[in-house]
């Protein structure tokens, strides 16, 4: 029986496909994709939080069902929590997504090192210019 996938929609450091390969995960292709109405935010890690007129870019990877568990089942991501989204593509398509989420984000200091590495990701992965320096403000 082949199990099931999830469409997963990343924006922090797990955007990188060759990164949760080596650590033994199965992702499809990723896509390039933006979600409206929110905006990153940075602490020891990152979330989401809705924002009205903003816009977040990432991917979206499928995984398998049990992968998507493991994942998240992390100590340092086991306070996120799934949500529903609409991802858009850059072509406009609109597709839906389980986007994982601080259901309650405590403002703190954001963890530089964590946005260095983001906007690293961010830039291989040509999201676009402004999306990375407005990563890079986030330290």
């Amino acid at each position: 029986m082949t199990e099931r996938m999830l469409d997963i929609f990343f924006y922090g450091l797990f955007m990188d496909r060759v990164a949760l390969i080596a650590e033994g995960y199965h992702p499809g292709e990723a896509r390039t994709v933006f979600l409206n109405e929110y905006e990153l935010q940075v602490g020891e890690r990152a979330t989401l939080v809705p924002a009205e007129g903003q816009t977040v870019w990432g991917v979206v990877m499928a995984l398998p069902a049990s992968e998507v568990k493991r994942l998240y089942g992390g100590a340092s991501v086991s306070a996120y929590s799934p949500e529903a989204v609409m991802v858009s593509g850059p072509e406009g398509q609109s597709s839906p997504a389980l986007c994982y989420n601080l259901m309650k984000f405590e403002s703190e200091e954001p963890n530089e090192d964590y946005v260095h590495k983001l906007a690293a990701l961010a830039e291989k992965l040509d999201l676009p210019e402004g999306y990375v320096s407005e990563i890079e403000f986030c330290a």
